[in-house]
């Protein structure tokens, strides 16, 4: 795996003169944040999002949650996640994550004999934990910088690092693949429609909180991100999907014994 710090380092002079050529193109504001120098560039790429999602995107998602049952709509689901591990597989062998790797596989094989293609999730009732991993979090495991803060046409927020491993994602993704294009553009539609459908509570929430949406997306998506490309948080993205179980009661608790905080 000796070649995998030289791709990190090619990528990260790559990374570099991209973040030139966009830096050289678009003004910074005044006190702008240090993450987000192209912050202008970016809020009119998000202000051309929050249109498109509102007058596309958001109602297919509506009219898909209100027409489809639930059950269907969490096996779709399960079966974009499915495709997911198969691609974290990968991730996580370039991360030397040979655990993760190995449960990732076993996830994506148990889920896709067994649970009808990956439409159930046999895997997690197993307790198979998932160990999501993306090309973004593989170059920052190699130590190739975050870059600039930078939002997406359509694809949304993103860094100049995320941007690169995105494409990268794109055909690592065995929804993607294959040499029918309409086959491929249909699944890609389907999993966006279903992704954003799972989100529209958490949307309407933002709306209502939010000052700034933009400031605020920014803000979670960075943080996130920083979360999880670091070392420390490797055990915490482990998980099973499975309910947890609720915390006990404080009245059950044994008298005199300290109270087990709830997770």
């Amino acid at each position: 795996m000796t070649h995998i710090p030289t791709l990190a380092l090619g990528a990260s002079k790559w990374l570099g003169l991209a973040t030139f050529l966009v830096l050289q193109g678009c003004a910074s504001a005044p006190n702008a944040n240090p993450a987000d120098p192209l912050e202008p560039f970016n809020r009119g790429v998000f202000e051309l999002n929050d249109k498109i999602d509102r007058a596309v995107v958001k109602p297919v998602a509506s009219a898909y949650r209100e027409i489809t049952p639930k059950p269907i709509r969490t096996g779709v689901t399960n079966f974009f996640a499915n495709l997911a591990d198969a691609w974290s597989a990968v991730n996580n062998t370039l991360q030397l994550k040979g655990e993760a790797a190995t449960n990732s596989l076993f996830r994506f094989t148990t889920n896709t004999l067994w649970g009808l293609g990956g439409f159930l999730d046999v895997a997690s009732e197993m307790r198979i934990p998932r160990h999501t991993e993306d090309f973004g979090q593989t170059l920052g495991y190699w130590g190739v910088p975050a870059g600039p803060y930078l939002v997406l046409p359509v694809l949304g927020p993103s860094t100049v690092r995320d941007t690169v491993g995105t494409f990268v994602d794109f055909g690592g993704n065995l929804a993607t693949r294959g040499d029918n294009v309409g086959f491929r553009n249909s699944m890609s539609s389907i999993g966006i429609v279903n992704a954003r459908a799972s989100l529209l509570d958490a949307g309407d929430l933002l709306e209502q909180v939010s000052l700034d949406k933009y400031s605020f997306a920014r803000d979670v998506y960075l943080q996130r991100r920083r979360a999880l490309v670091s070392p420390s948080t490797s055990e915490k993205e482990e998980r099973f999907d499975l309910p947890e179980e609720p915390a006990p009661d404080k009245a059950e608790t044994t008298p005199g014994a300290a109270p087990v905080p709830a997770k």
